[in-house]
């Protein structure tokens, strides 16, 4: 008997794909400084789910394709992605087994870590900092970390993504 070894791969690629889409989508002015980390909360839920199968090379690849898209420096993206990647792989056991309300300050932490590289590297690079507001995607990406994370677990439960 064969056995499928990688099952359900278009999922999590479906999801990165959304999660891209998302980023993508334009918002009135008034609710553009709220967008939520999308493709940064999918890759932290990939990377406590299957910590074997998403790890620091899909990150920069998913950040190198956040640079080409928003048109920030290449690698602004990539570091932050694969730093966040990093520190989920190595605390997935403990954070899987919190309630969904501590993983959320967990995912805002990591995010706020994420927009602390982002600035680091526009600084280097000369570009001024934004304003206080470059912090509110973590905080609503922490209120919507609950439901996204029962939706990506139910869905690879259904299709069995292991």
């Amino acid at each position: 008997m064969i056995s499928n070894r990688h099952n359900g791969t278009w999922i999590i690629v479906m999801s990165f794909i959304l999660a891209i889409m998302l980023t993508a989508m334009p918002l009135p002015d008034w609710v553009a400084n709220w967008r939520p980390s999308w493709v940064a909360m999918v890759l932290i839920y990939w990377c406590m789910a299957l910590p074997e199968r998403v790890g620091i090379g899909v990150a920069w690849l998913l950040g190198l394709l956040l640079d080409v898209q928003q048109g920030t420096v290449l690698g602004q993206h990539a570091l932050g992605l694969a730093v966040i990647a990093y520190i989920t792989i190595i605390s997935y056991q403990r954070i899987r087994v919190f309630p969904l309300a501590q993983q959320a300050l967990v995912v805002c932490i990591y995010l706020l870590v994420m927009q602390f590289f982002n600035m680091w590297i526009r600084g280097i690079m000369g570009i001024p900092s934004e304003h206080w507001s470059i912090w509110l995607p973590a905080v609503t990406s922490m209120f919507l970390w609950p439901w996204l994370f029962i939706i990506l677990r139910d869905i690879r439960r259904k299709y069995h993504v292991y």
